[in-house]
């Protein structure tokens, strides 16, 4: 579910959408979702001062609370690992 609303969000946002890509990781300590932008879409996706993209963080933290895990979210280009 998580992993569908990062992507919904995400697409939203952008104006090249058919890049946008989530990946799920476990981990020992919670679940990290990669989000993956076209690299003209990473302003966009951000925000001005980190804003846009710390309100995607707190609905992944909100949906990972509600679901009983940890989540954390990261935001890279895509093609980068």
């Amino acid at each position: 579910m998580i992993e569908e609303l990062v992507e919904y969000v995400a697409k939203s946002l952008a104006d090249n959408p058919n890049v946008v890509q989530v990946t799920k990781t476990s981990k020992p300590r919670g679940v990290t979702y990669t989000l993956f932008l076209d690299p003209n879409d990473m302003g966009r996706v951000i925000g001005r001062n980190g804003r846009v993209a710390k309100a995607i963080r707190t609905l992944v933290s909100i949906a990972a609370t509600r679901e009983g895990i940890k989540a954390e979210l990261e935001i890279r280009e895509s093609g980068k690992a």
